[in-house]
């Protein structure tokens, strides 16, 4: 690059088109190859320094014979330091830029894998995306809650944290007592390879975001612990809920997937229609998913996607009439069907393939639906979270695919929106319905407090059975006087 191109780079950062926010940055070649993807907490303060002369550049042939190789340049911003790591590493191992290789150091960030190969699979924490089959799930720039939620993982569902790949008696003998006494022990026929299967399967869907049972199911446990008064156990409860919404949660993970570049996403739908069969590629993709707890607030949702971007103004969203009880498919077959006949009525442009959250169970209701409103056809394939396994219609394996493909990462992208969308969507319903619960009786209980107790003890008859202390201990801010009136109001006994 010469003197000049860097003069006129650093007038559009002072005209203000590059950002003073955190964000990655992507350098180019003349012949359009990413050649480093950096990361920034101030861009603009952080890219004048690769554009200005200055003697550590001099000194450094590395940092010189990149920049002279550098044709053009774009950024990302994006909301917080944490995405513009997680963002600069997940761009690294797409692209592997070849002065990132040769400037790297060794810092790498944790990741959760499960080797579904082993006979008994089980989380453990690397820093190496190897191509060995198994899942990753990250790269997680906080590595303490990470290994926190690990170990509390492995507790609540029973797993193994042994290293033989096939533990069997011998093994349990050598085992810690504490590692004994909270695992569910298969090696020894405690329960069945089948039952731990589904735990791990349960885990693996957690991994992908679906966070919300499993939270319920830790507040209720946070609940029961503050009514018998063990505030130990409470206080690691509520520590694991946060780590759950902050390392799991679709809104910590959503830059991981979906902020994949115009070029990935391009490429991404090229691949998959050629993985389809497709006569053309499929620019448009609309996704579906379900949102539900026992069949309480369910909604679905659809996005859309362009290009393998995000085209928000085409997002919808679906409260389930139909349907009383908890059966995801009658959900889908409900939701497609209202999407599509509306669709027809108004003489609206179909996508170019149609995307459901799910197995063959799913992608048959969708077949369903769409034939009930005789919907012309259009190309439609699920996407199970157990595996990202692709299911077309008329088969009954998966497709072959490549996890790590561009094609495969458009769908989870996709998939992982359409969840996103929902889930959000079910909470608003939720906290709505919070909105009118008896709690708005009470003075000085506003919107956001009420929220915050209900969500501590899981329901009105939780805070009843607890006390003015325990109400207290996990509501911030509550006070004593206020929480004896919540107990008195509710008919039970404010007790300290």
């Amino acid at each position: 690059m010469s003197f000049e191109d860097r003069k006129t780079l650093l007038e559009s950062f002072r005209s203000g088109e590059i950002g003073s926010g955190p964000g990655i940055y992507i350098f180019r070649d003349s012949f359009g190859r990413i050649i480093y993807v950096g990361k920034a907490k101030n861009l603009r303060k952080r890219l004048s320094r690769y554009f200005r002369r200055s003697d550590r550049e001099e000194e450094d042939p590395k940092i010189r014979s990149m920049i002279n190789s550098i044709a053009s340049f774009e950024t990302k911003g994006v909301d917080s330091e944490n995405e513009a790591l997680v963002l600069e590493s997940r761009l690294i191992k797409d692209y592997s830029p070849y002065y990132n290789i040769l400037m790297r150091d060794d810092k790498r960030f944790l990741m959760m894998k499960i080797n579904q190969k082993e006979a008994l699979p089980r989380i453990e924490l690397v820093r190496l995306r190897k191509n060995d089959g198994a899942l990753y799930f990250g790269p997680f720039p906080k590595g303490t809650i990470l290994k926190f939620l690990v170990e509390f993982l492995n507790r609540h569902f029973g797993l193994r944290s042994c290293k033989s790949p096939i533990p069997d008696e011998k093994d349990h003998r050598h085992c810690l007592r504490k590692t004994i006494e909270h695992c569910s022990a298969p090696c020894i026929g405690r329960i069945s390879a089948e039952d731990y299967g589904k735990r791990i399967s349960r885990l693996i869907e957690i991994a992908n975001g679906d966070t919300e049972e499993l939270i319920c199911e830790i507040r209720t446990k946070m609940s029961d612990a503050a009514s018998a008064r063990n505030y130990e156990l409470a206080a690691k409860l509520r520590d694991a809920v946060s780590g759950v919404e902050e390392i799991f949660s679709k809104k910590a993970r959503s830059f991981e997937r979906s902020s994949i570049g115009t070029e990935i996403g391009s490429e991404g739908a090229r691949e998959l229609g050629e993985l389809l069969g497709l006569s053309s590629t499929p620019r448009r993709i609309e996704a579906f998913d379900i949102s539900n707890i026992s069949g309480l607030f369910a909604v679905g949702s659809m996005v859309s996607f362009y290009d393998g971007r995000p085209d928000r103004k085409n997002y919808r969203r679906f409260k389930i009439k139909t349907v009383a009880q908890s059966d995801d498919f009658a959900m889908m077959r409900e939701m497609i069907s209202r999407r599509y006949r509306r669709a027809l009525e108004e003489g609206q442009s179909l996508p170019d393939l149609i995307l459901v959250d799910g197995g063959k169970g799913q992608l048959s209701s969708a077949i369903s639906a769409m034939a009930s409103v005789n919907l012309p056809p259009v190309p439609v394939i699920g996407l199970a979270k157990r595996r990202e396994e692709i299911f077309v219609p008329g088969r009954s394996d998966p497709l072959d695919t490549d996890r790590d493909g561009a094609a495969s990462k458009l769908l989870q992208a996709v998939r992982d929106e359409a969840h996103r969308f929902a889930i959000s969507y079910h909470r608003t319903l939720r906290d709505k319905r919070i909105s009118e619960s008896i709690l708005d009786e009470i003075a000085g209980v506003g919107k956001e407090r009420k929220i915050r107790i209900l969500r501590a003890f899981g329901s009105i008859g939780g805070i009843k059975k607890a006390s003015v202390e325990e109400i207290v201990s996990l509501v911030p801010g509550l006070g004593t006087g206020t929480a004896a009136e919540i107990l008195k109001k509710l008919g039970a006994d404010p007790r300290i």
